[in-house]
């Protein structure tokens, strides 16, 4: 019920504060399983994409947020699965639980990068979206998110107004035709590859293939941006 108050709330303030454009709408199943996958360059990814999506979308957070009365109330109410990015025991938790979700015939979204982008770059993809995939038989849409930075930058706590953000859908990826299985290396690798260039093609962001790095706490002082850009990579051909 929390879910739909906020969104009811937020959805008509953000179509006045920003021009939101649709793409590939009759892309989402209107019932049924479905995993979103979508680049992540702001906080605000997670509020744009439910906001066009009819369907309650369920995200894993953080458990940091969670660990903030300030903005745990919030992911609270909207049913959102805390995860320690440290991975392990926690992690394999949290997308169990995300599998739960997809079981039960809902919508679950995830960033494959794992974390923001702060370079402009779009990254290599951790594999939690393939296995999800194989093990639920869910099928992959993906998304491409253009514009939230804009709106709010990694290093920015108040967002900018009157900006355009993009929301692209692409065709879903059928995880059925993939031979293997969830366990499997070499197909979760080229699942979520799949995964990574539908993402590029809807968003057009320059591919690199490394993960993407939270900002380790030298990096917020002088000499942050120094550090050296991997070579990009083309994923066209």
């Amino acid at each position: 019920m929390a879910y739909w108050i906020l969104k009811v709330l937020l959805t008509p303030l953000l179509r006045v504060c920003y021009r939101v454009r649709v793409e590939g709408r009759e892309h989402l199943p209107r019932r049924g399983p479905v995993i979103l996958a979508a680049n992540h360059r702001s906080f605000l990814d997670s509020i744009f994409l439910p906001l066009v999506v009819p369907r309650r979308v369920t995200f894993v957070a953080k458990a940091e947020y969670f660990d903030d009365w300030r903005s745990a109330w919030f992911f609270r109410a909207v049913g959102q699965i805390p995860i320690r990015r440290e991975g392990g025991s926690a992690s394999e938790r949290a997308l169990e639980t995300a599998a739960g979700v997809l079981r039960a015939g809902g919508v679950f979204a995830i960033y494959p990068e794992g974390t923001r982008s702060r370079d402009g770059y779009l990254h290599r993809g951790h594999t939690g979206v393939a296995r999800l995939a194989l093990a639920t038989g869910a099928p992959i849409v993906p998304v491409g998110l253009v514009g939230t930075d804009e709106v709010l930058p990694a290093d920015r706590r108040l967002p900018r107004i009157g900006r355009t953000v993009y929301v692209r859908f692409g065709t879903p990826i059928d995880p059925a035709r993939r031979a293997g299985g969830d366990r499997d290396r070499l197909v979760l690798r080229q699942l979520t590859d799949e995964v990574m260039f539908e993402i590029h093609q809807l968003c057009g962001y320059t591919y690199v293939d490394t993960y993407a790095t939270r900002p380790s706490p030298a990096a917020a002082g002088e000499g942050a941006g120094e550090r050296e850009v991997p070579a990009p990579v083309s994923l066209a051909s």
